[in-house]
């Protein structure tokens, strides 16, 4: 049988963008560069996982604090990347699945694991796939994918249905506003050029009314949600209360509340 992280194409499927994904392709081996075109995203990712960590700590009932919070907890990565998100939480104990449509960021994404010497498995598969094979996992996160795909909702949907009883879903993306475009697309692609022009498509941003609808058909409810916002002047990321262009929802199933 092939092993699809050996492929040079990406999974055939119906809900990825061929284009996005040879896009990503391209900027993978970019990623991990502390000095690169993305130590801005690099920055950003640090203050994000910190905030995802505590509350799925605090989810289960660890302390977030423990370096360990998120020992023996089984968390799924989709669209990992070059596994920004998967490493932060591996170092805090997590048994972390990271899986993506791009071979090339997967590759990537081994090979920075094994220099870092943390144990992650990477796929080079879907979402679909797992629900096939019955998987589900304490924790799904999905991070700045679901405005890279056609069929958002199906997305989702596959996201919840991958979280146990117990679990948590967390979601983040931009929202589809006028001061996102102004931030996301005119500032950072074009004037700041944190980001290489066309790296988001503003009609794709999703509104965080429409993620929870989407979550709700699977019995899901709100359980945090926050911001992230950039200081220009000294390029850090803090947390914040406006939803308007960057955020992150953490879910769990209304059953559970």
């Amino acid at each position: 049988m092939l092993d699809k992280s050996e492929l040079s194409e990406p999974v055939t499927t119906e809900n990825v963008s061929a284009e996005e994904v040879a896009r990503f392709n391209a900027l993978a081996s970019e990623w991990w560069d502390p000095q690169g075109k993305y130590k801005t995203a690099l920055a950003f990712n640090a203050t994000r996982t910190e905030y995802i960590v505590t509350q799925l700590a605090s989810h289960h009932g660890r302390s977030p604090q423990a370096a360990d919070c998120l020992s023996g907890l089984r968390i799924l990565d989709v669209g990992c990347g070059g596994g920004l998100i998967s490493e932060a939480l591996a170092r805090r104990g997590a048994l972390v699945t990271g899986i993506d449509a791009s071979a090339t960021s997967i590759e990537v994404a081994k090979r920075h694991a094994g220099q870092s010497q943390l144990e992650i498995d990477y796929r080079h598969c879907l979402a679909d796939e797992l629900l096939s094979a019955n998987q589900t996992f304490d924790a799904v996160i999905n991070a700045e994918v679901v405005e890279h795909v056609p069929d958002q909702p199906a997305l989702i949907e596959q996201c919840a249905r991958l979280v146990n009883e117990q679990g948590m879903l967390v979601l983040a993306t931009l929202n589809r506003t006028i001061k996102s475009w102004v931030i996301a697309i005119v500032g950072a692609e074009y004037v700041m050029r944190y980001l290489p022009v066309g790296t988001h498509d503003w009609k794709m941003f999703v509104k965080p009314g429409e993620l929870a609808a989407w979550v709700a058909a699977e019995d899901f409810t709100l359980v945090c949600e926050t911001g992230m916002k950039l200081n220009p002047f000294s390029g850090q990321w803090r947390l914040c209360d406006s939803l308007q262009v960057n955020y992150l929802q953490c879910y769990q199933r209304a059953s559970n509340k």
